[in-house]
């Protein structure tokens, strides 16, 4: 399998889709099959996510392996250190090594809220200290979060990107954004991010609004802002009207984009295909 560091190197652009590990068996056949219909448009990557606190950090190793080993696709995994310690992240290391992943997106991860003080930080308090971590071990290829919006923790943008370079300068090859609905917070990120000399590849995280009862949850979840001019567009619409206008908004933003030359588009799946195929045939790409 490919490092994404060197997959970036190599492509101009690039395509990825993110999935997380279902918790129910139930769910299982959705992930499955929503992996079945994406890999016809043969992303460049796909990312695993891990739960708050590693509260699913064996189901994440365990399907990061197996969407490496049964569908051959180029696979990276969340991993998040906060309540980690040293020992804990080896042994996941080790593991992922073994069975061949070379891709890991370096996080911190949510504090959990009814976590004991003593639990939450442990050998690791910030995301920079686990890409220094594992960029001493070698051997793998290192993603790390970035905030257009800033993240909600930070005092104000410009020591968001301050700590994105801590972050760089600590071992990250790559950075992959937080998602958000307006270009122009994207466009200004980069700007920060070139200004103090962040020059690794920056690709952007996309999640489509199909319905306002997610708009809440985004700007609650991570403080992203949902343009008023979408709002208006999905206010008084039905299920599905509203579902149709968020696919084009989708599709507008991604073509923005890649205008503009970004290294790639990262896609929020849910584990769902739908949104994510209707933007991507939108956008002129094909299944093989």
């Amino acid at each position: 399998m490919l490092k994404i560091s060197e997959i970036l190197t190599s492509k101009n652009m690039t395509l990825s889709f993110e999935f997380f590990p279902p918790k129910k068996v139930e769910n299982e056949k959705i992930l499955f099959d929503t992996i079945d219909v994406l890999k016809n448009y043969k992303p460049d990557f796909v990312s695993v996510t891990y739960g708050a606190g590693g509260s699913t950090k064996d189901k994440t190793v365990d399907w990061t392996i197996k969407i490496l080993k049964e569908y051959e696709l180029n696979v990276m995994m969340h991993l998040t250190c906060i309540s980690s310690t040293r020992n804990d992240i080896d042994l996941i290391l080790e593991k992922l090594k073994t069975e061949g992943v070379e891709n890991i997106l370096a996080l911190r991860g949510d504090i959990p809220k009814d976590f004991p003080v003593e639990e939450v930080r442990k050998d690791f308090n910030y995301a920079y200290e686990l890409v220094r971590y594992i960029r001493g071990k070698n051997g793998f290829s290192i993603g790390v979060a970035g905030y257009p919006e800033g993240h909600l923790e930070s005092e104000n943008l410009e020591k968001d990107i301050e700590y994105l370079k801590i972050k760089v300068e600590s071992g990250a090859d790559f950075v992959i954004t937080q998602l958000f609905f307006d270009n122009r917070y994207f466009f200004e990120f980069l700007n920060r991010a070139t200004q103090v000399g962040i020059n690794i590849p920056i690709i952007p995280g996309i999640m489509p609004v199909l319905n306002l009862s997610q708009v809440q949850r985004f700007v609650e979840m991570c403080g992203a802002t949902v343009p008023e001019k979408l709002v208006k567009k999905l206010d008084g619409k039905t299920l599905e009207d509203m579902y149709k206008v968020g696919i084009e908004y989708a599709i507008l933003q991604c073509k923005e984009l890649i205008v503009n030359n970004v290294k790639g588009l990262h896609f929020y799946t849910l584990n769902k295909y739908n949104a994510t195929k209707e933007i991507l045939e939108g956008l002129g790409y094909v299944t093989e």
